[in-house]
């Protein structure tokens, strides 16, 4: 007998959960501001979350996605991406939206149900919101071709949940990517809940990373919980695929401190123990704790971080509760270029039942 072939994947922790460094840091890492700037995007989003999941609560806000516990994953995919990349991001990728230049003022109005959401401001070809677990897999293919094929030095980068590396589309995604050595990062937000199924139960792989071997690119995984960790994996697999060598799977190890959505009650499936012991190597603790020992942050900057996050966050809220609602024939708008002629007709009828024609459309 005799081995054909034989494969390793990585793990990769700058920071451990105390904050210690494990070792020398990467060099975007040595500047106290950019770790600063790492930190203050963190904050904002678990304070954004906060909101938003009080906003649910109260009837004023649909079903929402907290990424509590996972702020590192987005935080770390949007500091490395550049502005011409594409983010295809799944439902928790706030963090990443944010700082590509979409407000907080359009995901709440995503979240509420208003198409507007999805108009962003910044990042004019960032795909939206995928809620369908990993039907944008094969969407990231198809950018990551469109850049190839034009000869741009672009990638895509699309974000998963553990959950999602076990249907057919992420794989078929996947095994594309890996054929025709597409510039495409893919990248999964390992939180151990695909909802209320654990890791353990979804796939009996050692890593998830190293379902990228069967597809002929390089999978390596990261501590999740330290921005660091993940910033430097995904600006490595950018410049990769940048440079024509193809994708990149990156498989960022977490927790979800929260409920899958404001619609789940984790308690119905997992004990609080054991969301309690993982509580212990969050991510933003996990930065503060290192940038207090280098002397970085001190008691006051986290008192005015928290107020200016507070008071950003709830302009954009005011903001978002003062935007007067979209008509709603405009259900039928956004779909078609061309709306097709059974569609047209039900926005006829539609109108006609509120006593109004389509000449009223302005």
């Amino acid at each position: 007998m005799t081995t054909v072939a034989s494969f390793d994947v990585n793990h990769t922790v700058f920071l451990d959960p105390d904050g210690k460094a494990q070792g020398p840091l990467p060099a975007f890492a040595e500047e106290g501001d950019h770790l600063i700037s790492l930190y203050r995007a963190m904050v904002l989003t678990r304070t954004f979350d906060a909101k938003a999941v009080a906003l649910q609560r109260t009837g004023r806000l649909g079903t929402f996605a907290s990424s509590l516990g996972q702020e590192a994953v987005a935080v770390g995919i949007g500091d490395a991406m550049q502005p011409e990349d594409v983010l295809l991001p799944s439902f928790r990728e706030q963090g990443a939206q944010f700082l590509r230049g979409v407000t907080m003022l359009q995901l709440l109005l995503y979240w509420g149900g208003d198409e507007r959401g999805s108009d962003y401001a910044g990042p004019r070809e960032d795909f939206p919101i995928c809620v369908p677990v990993g039907t944008h897999a094969p969407h990231a293919v198809g950018v990551a071709l469109a850049l190839k094929l034009r000869g741009e030095a672009r990638a895509a980068v699309c974000v998963l949940g553990d959950g999602a590396t076990s249907k057919g589309d992420v794989y078929e995604a996947m095994n594309l990517a890996g054929v025709w050595q597409l510039p495409v990062v893919f990248v999964v937000n390992n939180n151990q809940w695909a909802i209320s199924v654990p890791r353990a139960r979804q796939s009996a792989a050692t890593t998830l990373a190293q379902k990228a071997i069967a597809c002929g690119f390089p999978g390596e995984q990261v501590d999740g919980n330290d921005v660091v960790a993940v910033d430097d994996a995904v600006r490595r697999a950018l410049t990769r695929a940048r440079s024509g060598d193809g994708p990149t799977l990156i498989e960022a190890l977490c927790y979800r401190l929260s409920d899958h959505t404001t619609a789940d009650d984790a308690s119905r499936y997992r004990p609080d123990e054991e969301v309690s012991r993982h509580w212990k190597e969050e991510p933003v603790a996990r930065l503060r704790s290192y940038m207090i020992e280098q002397a970085l942050w001190a008691k006051d900057d986290e008192e005015s971080l928290i107020t200016d996050c507070a008071a950003r966050v709830d302009t954009a809220a005011n903001d978002y509760l003062a935007t007067e609602p979209q008509a709603p024939e405009t259900m039928f708008d956004y779909l078609y270029a061309e709306a097709p002629e059974d569609l047209a007709r039900q926005r006829v009828e539609f109108l006609a039942a509120v006593g109004r024609t389509p000449s009223d459309d302005g």
